[in-house]
């Protein structure tokens, strides 16, 4: 992807109890194959993280993000405009995260800042980035200690969609940024930075959208081989949307686990009024653990979603039954008539 603007600051912080120190850049980062390669796994590491999707406060208004809660959208908007060079806004950034870093983290980092273009979206991407110690092979052939960045480790990040911002969408999902599960004030604190609101819960989206997909198979009785080839098709699909930070678009999605009839999965949800946007952001974490398990012999015809297993239905392998402890309600009306 095209880097219009890259820079590298140093944040520095010696012992959990001391404050940390920003050791700024004097210039930005010369275009390199070595960089575009980093910004490639920044974003895969990214798009793998779970966190939150949302807006500036100000909804994202160019004429009043600068009266938001953070300083972060009017900085942005005074370089977006010219009046603010990249490595000044970068700096002013630089030393709000290392507040950040001071209050609630005990390791130095550098941050990356970055604004790049690919095709007509503009994004700016920000990552804190950490180190891991490893082994190289030096010229004699000898082993040697080295320095790696641990992208996996990324314990703070932020990705706008500037274009998005910027233009005349309606979406309250141009923003997201890191929420680390175990550090929630850290989260929290990320948010306030950057003038964030969530507009969208995509654990919570992802989770509904499987249950309205689960739903739909029972509906329409799929055969076992059906059953499994459209879980297979969704979870490609969404996978692939994940894996390039992309949402999940649920007439697109509809299309591709039905090319006969390529409306029918979104009618259905529309019909059962699920509540769901029509783009979802897909949380990888949830996409992972879905797994329907299905069977069918001798005029029995079972099927449920994985996550049920151990809760709403267990499997005593020693005696091979299968207990349901919510029979659906359905069944359970044909069952009380046949008494």
């Amino acid at each position: 992807m095209p880097v219009l603007h890259s820079i590298v600051h140093r944040l520095d912080k010696e012992t959990g109890e001391a404050p940390a120190t920003l050791a700024p850049a004097a210039a930005e980062l010369a275009g390199s194959p070595a960089l575009d390669d980093l910004l490639e796994g920044v974003n895969k590491a990214y798009h793998a993280k779970p966190k939150a999707w949302g807006h500036f406060l100000a909804d994202g208004d160019e004429g009043d993000a600068g009266s938001g809660s953070s300083a972060f959208p009017a900085a942005l908007i005074a370089y977006l405009a010219g009046e603010l060079d990249f490595v000044a806004f970068s700096r002013e950034l630089g030393e709000r995260i290392a507040a950040l870093v001071a209050a609630h983290l005990s390791l130095s980092g550098h941050l990356l800042v970055a604004h790049t273009r690919q095709g007509d979206t503009e994004t700016l991407t920000l990552a804190l980035l950490h180190h891991r110690e490893g082994f190289g092979i030096d010229d004699d052939l000898a082993i040697a200690p080295v320095r790696q960045l641990n992208l996996a480790q990324m314990s703070l990040a932020a990705r706008l969609n500037l274009s998005q911002w910027r233009g005349d969408s309606p979406s309250k999902q141009y923003l997201s940024w890191t929420r680390d599960r175990g550090g929630r004030k850290l989260a929290e604190g990320f948010a306030e930075l950057l003038g964030a609101a969530e507009g969208v819960d995509a654990t919570g989206e992802t989770r509904t959208l499987l249950k309205a997909f689960s739903d739909y198979v029972e509906n329409e009785d799929l055969p076992e081989e059906q059953s499994r080839e459209k879980t297979e098709a969704l979870i490609d699909y969404a996978s692939d949307q994940a894996s390039r930070g992309e949402p999940i678009t649920l007439e697109e999605l509809s299309e591709v686990l039905d090319e006969q009839q390529p409306r029918a999965f979104y009618e259905h949800i529309r019909n059962a009024d699920y509540g769901l946007s029509p783009e979802i952001p897909p949380d990888k974490r949830t996409l992972n653990q879905f797994r329907r398990f299905t069977g069918r012999a001798g005029g029995v015809s079972i099927s449920f979603d994985s996550h049920l297993l151990g809760s709403s239905v267990e499997y005593d392998e020693a005696q091979d039954r299968l207990i349901i402890k919510q029979v659906p309600k359905q069944l359970r009306e044909q069952l009380k008539r046949q008494g």
